[in-house]
């Protein structure tokens, strides 16, 4: 049974790594096979991978979209959770959960969990600021 996809009007989103963008109108399309599928919402840019758990999401997302490149994706991924473990090292049961996850090649159900890591950084650090600055914006 085909997938149903309906984009809204600009809308961007990955298949199998090909970045497709909207045009003006709503427009509904089918996949027919089984294919790394990425929606606006979930899509991070290099860009946006400005801390250690968005940088941890962004990887898994390449691990999911860049099949042809998984071996460098996996050692980079096992390097950034050394350095976020050694930083967090209360978070070991969420990357033990993701990393099961990448092993068993499930990297869309990863990158849902690594959200969690990414609310829990944001938490963090705006405890943090709020302490030092009296708050900063969007905490």
């Amino acid at each position: 049974m085909p997938l149903k996809i309906t984009l809204k009007p600009h809308e961007r989103m990955i298949i199998g790594g090909a970045v497709l963008t909207n045009g003006d109108k709503g427009t509904d399309f089918f996949i027919e096979n089984n294919v790394p599928l990425l929606r606006q919402k979930d899509i991070m840019s290099e860009r946006d991978a400005d801390s250690p758990a968005r940088r941890i999401y962004f990887i898994i997302q390449l691990m999911y979209i860049d099949e042809k490149n998984l071996a460098v994706h996996h050692n980079t991924y096992w390097k950034l959770v050394r350095e976020f473990l050694d930083a967090v090292p209360r978070k070991l049961d969420l990357i033990e959960q993701i990393s099961e996850l990448i092993l068993s090649s499930n990297y869309y159900k990863a990158l849902k969990f690594t959200r969690g890591l990414i609310d829990y950084e944001k938490e963090v650090l705006c405890h943090v600021q709020k302490q030092r600055v009296g708050g900063i914006r969007g905490c």
